[in-house]
């Protein structure tokens, strides 16, 4: 099959609230884009108006949506708008069961959108595929716990349009299974064979390859020989930056040289007011920068990579981390934990240096390491660059439709049969 239009559906696609997900979707569009197929992104008009809008060269609708459950308050409402909860829209159902030309659907979520792609799919005869981009089989208890908090206990009006939308039966149905990380890949692949695919994220190398750092320098007012720690992610309980402010407050006590750097938007308001606090209690307020995030064409995010001395993703829960991608493609040293799928493509010690979930001494010895040592930061720039050339975004994309056709391939086959 050579696919001519690919819709993408997921629950939010705004920059700014920009994550992992929203720059897989966004740079498998672009690419496809670019290759002449026609890719739209159908999502909730979560943080954005109702309707079309461009985000060039990919093309992105906006529908109405629900929260299914009642007496859900306002405050529960917010908290699941930035966590992007489990939706209902009937308006997107629509659009998605009229959009003309469609080849395929690749839904970006599971639950009540994604039951919404694999009807949709199964109505008008064409394959669907699933990414998998936060980790449905190895998310920890207390994030699913802190993640269902808003809606625990409130009576779920939605159960009867996920029953009828076969919401529980995403996966099942679904002609390719896509995982970001090894650790969830080998487990899909138990449960469904051949159809579980192990296709890593990707990055935009030469854009981080090229930056320019003193732009971001200037923009944070790092004075000359100032040195920088970076941390790019949602400022959010998963990402962990907190374990990495008091770190830091304990390296920076004998280094009055370096500052840090947290970029990322807010999607757990109470968790950067810790964060906040314990800047304050810790006397870091002119040491450590807080900057709700870039728009993703903001060529400060590429600058603030290359700017950085080193990189830090402190993270509890992590199905790929495409931040660490960035960070190679920039040239930066890496110090992140070990979890999730991070060391399923880094290697201890050769393009990365790890340390396990939550332990402070632990990242503190990996900052003191790295600076003290210049020959372990070029090696591990040395390493890192080689390995990031094999993730390039435009050979992602060409993996993507490999499995796209495929997928065409045996949904044909088994019509035929």
């Amino acid at each position: 099959m050579n696919a001519v239009k690919v819709a993408h559906v997921m629950r939010r696609f705004v920059p700014e609230k920009w994550g992992g997900t929203e720059s897989v979707v966004f740079n498998l569009a672009r690419e496809y884009v670019q290759a002449g197929m026609e890719s739209p992104i159908f999502c909730t008009d979560m943080f954005a108006d109702t309707g079309t809008a461009s985000l060039a060269p990919v093309t992105i609708h906006r529908f109405r949506y629900v929260f299914p459950w009642l007496f859900l308050g306002k405050e529960a409402q917010a908290k699941l708008r930035l966590k992007g909860g489990s939706p209902l829209s009937f308006s997107l159902f629509r659009a998605l069961l009229r959009e003309p030309g469609l080849d395929l659907i690749h839904a970006h979520t599971q639950h009540r959108l994604g039951g919404i792609a694999r009807t949709v799919a199964r109505w008008r005869g064409i394959p669907y595929v699933v990414s998998i981009h936060g980790g449905v089989l190895t998310l920890p208890d207390e994030q699913s716990k802190k993640m269902q908090a808003p809606f625990r206990g409130k009576l779920e009006w939605g159960k009867v349009f996920g029953w009828l939308l076969g919401a529980r039966r995403v996966l099942d149905d679904a002609n390719a299974i896509i995982c970001v990380g090894r650790d969830e890949h080998a487990e899909m692949a138990r449960r469904y064979g051949s159809k579980a695919h192990y296709v890593p994220n990707g990055v935009q190398t030469d854009l981080f390859r090229t930056a320019d750092a003193s732009a971001f320098r200037a923009r944070a007012g790092l004075k000359p020989g100032e040195k920088l720690a970076l941390c790019v992610s949602r400022i959010d309980y998963q990402k962990n930056q907190l374990l990495l402010v008091k770190a830091f407050a304990r390296f920076a006590q004998t280094r009055p040289d370096w500052k840090l750097a947290l970029i990322g938007p807010v999607t757990v308001e109470s968790y950067r007011d810790q964060i906040l606090e314990e800047v304050r209690r810790s006397g870091l307020d002119s040491r450590v920068i807080l900057i709700p995030g870039f728009a993703p064409d903001d060529p400060l995010l590429p600058s603030a990579y290359k700017a950085a001395d080193v990189f830090v993703l402190p993270t509890v829960h992590e199905p790929f981390g495409i931040v660490i991608l960035e960070a190679w493609a920039a040239g930066t040293p890496v110090v992140a934990t070990r979890v999730g799928g991070i060391p399923g493509f880094t290697h201890d010690g050769d393009d990365i240096l790890l340390f396990n979930k939550d332990d402070e001494d632990g990242l503190l010895s990996r900052l003191n390491r790295l600076a003290d040592n210049p020959g372990l930061r070029e090696r591990l720039t040395a390493a890192a660059t080689r390995e990031v050339s094999h993730y390039d975004w435009s050979a992602i994309a060409t993996t993507m439709r490999g499995i796209y056709e495929a997928a065409a391939e045996h949904r044909l086959r088994k019509g035929r049969a």
